[in-house]
C-alpha cells in the first residue's frame, strides 16, 4: 500500500476546508500524521458498508465524524428492538423505520457535511459490482457467508480493498484483504463451512459492546487507507477476545493457488453465492423463519390444532439451554436437545414417530431437519416461525426474543 493513501491527488487538488470544519477537525489538524492534507483527503474518500447494523453502526458513525466525504450504506432491513443493545446508530424511537433511513438521520446529526447515499436492496451477484465500483473503500458488516464471499470476489475484480469484520459471541475478528498488495479472503477460507455449523448471532448471541470494538477498528483501517499513514491489517488476522481481553494476530499469506486472487485466478466473474456456500444470503433473524430452507414444514396453528385432537408428536427443540431458561414448550412434552447435540443423541428418536423441529425463528430446525433426513429419518416438520411465532400466534404468556 502506497504511503500516500489510495486517494488520487488529483481528486485531493479540489478539496478545500470551510472555516466551520477546520474547526470540527482541528484536533486532526494539529496532528502531522494527518494535517490539512489527510482531512482534505478524508474528504475527498469515498466509503461503502455493507449493513447498517451492529458493525456498520459504530464504523459509519466514525467515518462521519472524522470527516469521510461520501458514505453509502447498503441494506434492506428495518429497525427492531432486538437490534439496539449493539445497533447504536439507531434508537427506541427508531424501532420500524427503515435502518439506512434512520442511519441517515444519525449521520447527519453527527456531520451534516457528508454526503449519505443509501441502497435498499439486498447485495447480489447481479448488482454488486455496481454498487462497489464508485467508492474507494467496502467495509464488511454482514453475518452471513454468501455475502462475505460475494464482497471478496467483487473486490479483487475490481481492485477495492476490503475492510472486513466479523463478530460472535465474546469474540470478533478484523482484517484487510487488499488483493493488490496481500492475501484475500479466499486465500485465508478457500471454502465455507457446511451449512448449519456455524451458528449466527441471532442463534448463538453477541456481547452488545464487541461490534462496537471491532467495527471501530474496520473505520480505522479505513481511515488509514485512505490518509497513507500506519500499518493496515493487510496481510494479518486480528482476534479479540473480550472475555479475555486480549488480542492475537494471525499472519496471513497470499495463496499462489487461490481462485480469486492467485496466479491463475478461475473467478472471473460473480457466481452463485448461495449455491457455493449451501445457504441463503440475508441479514435479516427472521428470513429463515420465512423460507423454511425448503424443508417440510408446519404452522403454529395446524401444530396446535394436531395436539388438540391428540397426535402423537414428538417435539423436538434444538435451542441452546439458555434460550430454553428464556421460553420453551416443555408443557407440551417438548425436549432439548441442542442443535450441535443431536447427533450424538440419535438412539433418543425414533424415526418411526412424526417429529416436529423447533428453534427460535426456524432456521436451526431447518438445518436439523436436513441432517436427519440423511440418516433416514421422514417424519420431520419444521416448526415455522420457531418458538417466537408459537409465542404470536399461540401463546402470548410467553417471552419473545
Amino acid at each position: 500500500m502506497s504511503s500516500q493513501g489510495l486517494i488520487d491527488p488529483a481528486a485531493v487538488a479540489g478539496v478545500g476546508l470551510s472555516g466551520e470544519e477546520i474547526r470540527r477537525y482541528n484536533r486532526h489538524l494539529i496532528m502531522p500524521e494527518i494535517g490539512m492534507v489527510g482531512q482534505r483527503k478524508l474528504k475527498a474518500a469515498s466509503v461503502l458498508l455493507i449493513g447498517a447494523g451492529g458493525l456498520g453502526s459504530p464504523a459509519a458513525m466514525y467515518l462521519a465524524a472524522a470527516g469521510v466525504g461520501r458514505l453509502g450504506l447498503i441494506d434492506y432491513d428495518t429497525v427492531d428492538d432486538s437490534n439496539l443493545h449493539r445497533q447504536i446508530i439507531h434508537g427506541t424511537r427508531d424501532v420500524g423505520r427503515s435502518k439506512l433511513e434512520s442511519a441517515r438521520e444519525s449521520i447527519h446529526d453527527i456531520n451534516p457535511h457528508v454526503r449519505v447515499e443509501l441502497y435498499e436492496v439486498p447485495l447480489t451477484s447481479a448488482n454488486a459490482l455496481e454498487l462497489f465500483r464508485p467508492y474507494d473503500i467496502i467495509i464488511d458488516g454482514t453475518d452471513n457467508f454468501p455475502t462475505r464471499y460475494l464482497t471478496n470476489d467483487a473486490c479483487v475484480l475490481l481492485g477495492k480493498p476490503n475492510v472486513y469484520g466479523s463478530i460472535f459471541r465474546f469474540e470478533g475478528q478484523a482484517s484487510v484483504f487488499h488483493a493488490a498488495a496481500g492475501p484475500c479472503y479466499r486465500c485465508l477460507f478457500p471454502e465455507p463451512p457446511p451449512p448449519g455449523l456455524v451458528p449466527s448471532c441471532a442463534e448463538g448471541g453477541v456481547l452488545g459492546v464487541l461490534p462496537g470494538i471491532i467495527g471501530t477498528i474496520q473505520a480505522t483501517e479505513a481511515i488509514k487507507l485512505i490518509v497513507g499513514i500506519g500499518q493496515p491489517l493487510i496481510g494479518r488476522l486480528l482476534l479479540y477476545d473480550a472475555l479475555a481481553m486480549t488480542f492475537d494476530e494471525i499472519r496471513l499469506r497470499k495463496n499462489p493457488d487461490c481462485p480469486a486472487c492467485g496466479e491463475h485466478p478461475t473467478i472471473t466473474a460473480l457466481i452463485d453465492y448461495e449455491q457455493f456456500c449451501g445457504m441463503p444470503a440475508h441479514d435479516h433473524s427472521d428470513y429463515a423463519a420465512r423460507t423454511n430452507g425448503g424443508v417440510p414444514s408446519i404452522t403454529p396453528g395446524e401444530l396446535k390444532r394436531r395436539l388438540d385432537r391428540g397426535d402423537d408428536l414428538l417435539i423436538l427443540d434444538v435451542r441452546e439451554p439458555e434460550e430454553w431458561a428464556i421460553s420453551n414448550l416443555g408443557g407440551l412434552g417438548a425436549v432439548l436437545i441442542p442443535m450441535g447435540q443431536v447427533l450424538e443423541h440419535l438412539d433418543e428418536l425414533d424415526p418411526a414417530r412424526e417429529i416436529v423441529v423447533q428453534c427460535r425463528s426456524g432456521g436451526r430446525s431447518a438445518a436439523v431437519i436436513l441432517e436427519l433426513q440423511q440418516r433416514g429419518f421422514g417424519k420431520l416438520l419444521n416448526l415455522e416461525g420457531g418458538i417466537n411465532r408459537w409465542a404470536l400466534e399461540i401463546d402470548p404468556s410467553l417471552l419473545v426474543y
